[in-house]
């Protein structure tokens, strides 16, 4: 069909993250689910409500296939890509990122007037990149921003079920006094906010830290800007953060001039922000599941720096993530 749709990874937590989504726009009746893990083929899911089964991932389920979402495992990926499909790849997985055709995209923190190249791989960016680049350039618009730096703090979920499963089994042994899980983070992660996992840790957070850093690089660089108001490089910190969803943002950001909290609110008042001001309980990683955009607020001046202002913000990362693979299919279909 020239108009399918074929999602690598349906079952995945990014899988499901992509029908859910799509399920919420025409986009969804398009979709044609493939299973990245084998012997998940064949099994009944949904799609907006709807019954759907997923596929086994071979040539067929892919080649023929206007757009390919890649959702699920780094071998699943590269199997898609080597059955040779004629469409336009999104990659939410990462796998195809030093690709030298491939393109780091975030249409949400994009200019809409941006020249789109469809032509290599359309790479998702992180997604803590997206809301990073968002939020600053948001502000460099109306407050020229001299410097700024970023604490994120990172969920389980961003390294997939298993990571939520070994933090919730760590949960209940430490409660217990029983041996802890460590094969994802061989570190105790329940409980506890880490710079760094274990040595023999399924991902290191520097090198993660060092693709939010690239990404972010990418989108600020894509600025249709004046050179002498490019949004600068923040300073960043990733942090693992002892929750199963959703990243949380401490930004601190110094200005030429000396905004008020209130003028920064007003910056924020539209979409895709959704401004928690002073009134409002701050936004939090709980908070924010299953919502669009990126959550702002806890706004206040420094006490110590009359140029600087420190936001709060959170994210769903899953949904983030959908999104702007939704609106890169949007551009194709």
């Amino acid at each position: 069909m020239a108009d399918t749709i074929s999602l690598i990874g349906g079952e995945t937590l990014m899988g499901r993250e992509v029908r859910d989504v799509f399920g919420e726009t025409s986009l969804g009746s398009h979709l044609r689910l493939v299973a990245a893990d084998e012997e998940e083929t064949g099994t009944l899911t949904s799609i907006a409500g709807e019954a759907a089964f997923l596929a086994k991932l071979a040539p067929d389920a892919v080649e023929d296939a206007a757009v390919v979402i890649l959702a699920g495992t780094a071998e699943s990926s590269r199997a898609a890509v080597d059955a040779g499909p004629s469409g336009v790849i999104i990659d939410l997985t990462g796998t195809l990122e030093d690709d030298p055709e491939a393109r780091v995209r975030a249409p949400l923190a994009e200019d809409p007037d941006q020249a789109v190249d469809h032509t290599g791989p359309q790479v998702v960016a992180h997604p803590a990149a997206i809301a990073v680049a968002c939020i600053l350039r948001k502000l460099q618009r109306t407050w020229p921003v001299q410097r700024a730096i970023v604490e994120i703090f990172q969920p389980a979920s961003e390294q997939g079920r298993d990571a939520i499963e070994e933090l919730q089994q760590q949960t209940v042994n430490l409660l217990s006094f029983a041996p802890l899980p460590k094969k994802i983070f061989d570190a105790q992660a329940a409980y506890a906010m880490l710079a760094e996992f274990g040595p023999e840790a399924r991902t290191k957070l520097s090198e993660v830290e060092e693709r939010i850093e690239r990404h972010l690089a990418t989108l600020l660089g894509g600025s249709s800007l004046e050179a002498d108001e490019a949004v600068p490089m923040p300073s960043m910190r990733l942090i693992h953060a002892p929750v199963f969803h959703g990243y949380s943002f401490s930004f601190w950001v110094e200005f030429e001039d000396a905004p008020s909290a209130a003028d920064i609110e007003d910056v924020f008042r539209d979409s895709p922000f959704d401004l928690r001001s002073a009134e409002l309980e701050p936004p939090n990683n709980v908070g924010v599941a299953g919502l669009s955009g990126i959550s702002v607020g806890a706004i206040s001046s420094d006490r110590n720096n009359g140029n600087a202002v420190w936001i709060w913000a959170a994210i769903d990362n899953l949904r983030l993530v959908a999104e702007n693979a939704a609106a890169i299919a949007q551009e194709v279909l």
